[in-house]
């Protein structure tokens, strides 16, 4: 499960890499290693561009995005292969908030694809379940909501301090991903759409979610559409995540709804991420972090950004290819060849290594 093939669909693309920081340097270069490999036997070529922005560039040259560094990657490149940003060095995070986010909101990479696939029911901790019960695709706003940054401080640091943080909902912004939701759900062949939101309590912003919903539902009547509560929706993930298909919702709860369904299936270390616009350059990224607690070390899960590459794969139109990773992905999962955070004992590259062994194992079966 993961994103339309929606650009390029040729035998060559550029790819901008940006490893960033902590285990981002050490998870992209595995996945592209196993990248080049998947590609290697197909007509299929891939040019990767490393770029350092990072913690390390902001400390020493106070730069996090440089100019023209937007336009550049519109204009030049298919896709953005991304590693993870965060720093201790940098406590405010700003190089993260102005690279990451500036690339979303700049690029207008209005979709976050995150999917939700349990890859071995040991790893999931609701009870009885078993793999095909665990698989839906996330679809999270990407571009508007409560991380616009609109609002600000009235006497601040004071007893009557007073902090407001506006939650901004276009009816453009709206209506574009819910309707995306819906033509994944029909070219996928999916039965179940759930757009979640709080209406009840934010009469005015989720009034809009509401009204752009019934009007785009009525034109998939083939896609069985319903609507929840956030915290209905959270409970009923945990109650029987099987009713669920395709989710969509808004920037911040779809951040948190899909961390929890990263968690049904195994935690952070296999979650890909995909933020997309249709045509588009687009990134795609894992989701854990730069975990500096463990950088350095050799021990982070590459799974993740291995899988983010197959959504990236998926996204130029080479599908073939991006199921072969995500095959390589499971069979690794299933015979245990996994990181510490999976029960494992294999060091990053050690699982890349195995990767790279699983796909020419699969040529010549």
């Amino acid at each position: 499960m993961s994103a339309i093939p929606l650009r390029n669909g040729g035998t060559t693309a550029r790819v901008a890499l940006i490893p960033g920081d902590g285990i981002g340097k050490e998870v992209t270069p595995e996945a592209v290693k196993v990248l080049k490999a998947v590609c290697a036997p197909t007509n299929r070529k891939i040019e990767f561009v490393e770029f350092d922005w990072g913690a390390d560039k902001y400390l020493e040259e106070k730069i996090s995005l440089p100019a023209g560094a937007v336009e550049m990657l519109r204009d030049e490149f298919d896709a953005i292969l991304f590693g993870a940003l965060g720093d201790p060095r940098v406590p405010s995070n700003q190089h993260a908030a102005d690279i990451l986010l500036g690339l979303r909101f700049k690029l207008d990479l209005y979709v976050n694809a995150r999917p939700v696939e349990l890859y071995h029911a040991k790893f999931t901790p609701l009870r009885d379940r078993r793999e095909e019960d665990v698989r839906m695709m996330v679809f999270r706003e990407n571009t508007e909501g409560l991380y616009v940054s609109v609002g600000g401080f009235f006497k601040k640091d004071s007893p009557d301090e007073i902090a407001i943080q506006e939650d901004v909902n276009s009816r453009k912004g709206v209506e574009r991903i819910i309707r995306y939701a819906f033509e994944y759900a029909r070219a996928k062949n999916l039965k179940r759409l759930c757009m979640s939101d709080k209406s009840n309590a934010m009469n005015f912003a989720h009034d809009l979610w509401q009204r752009v919903f019934k009007h785009v539902r009525a034109e998939y009547p083939e896609v069985d559409s319903r609507h929840l509560y956030i915290d209905t929706l959270a409970m009923e993930m945990i109650r029987d995540p099987r009713q669920f298909d395709v989710i969509v919702t808004n920037n911040l709860f779809g951040d948190i709804i899909s961390d929890l369904g990263a968690q049904l299936a195994g935690g952070l270390g296999l979650a890909p991420s995909g933020n997309i616009h249709p045509g588009r350059t687009s990134l795609f990224e894992p989701v854990h972090g730069s975990a500096p607690n463990i950088a350095g070390k050799g021990v982070a899960n590459p799974l993740g950004s291995v899988l983010a590459s197959a959504m990236m794969l998926e996204f130029l139109g080479w599908q073939p290819e991006a199921e072969a990773l995500r095959a390589a992905v499971k069979s690794a999962v299933q015979e245990d060849f996994v990181t510490a955070d999976l029960g494992g004992e294999k060091s990053t590259s050690q699982v890349g290594d195995w990767l790279l062994a699983s796909l020419e194992r699969s040529r010549h079966d």
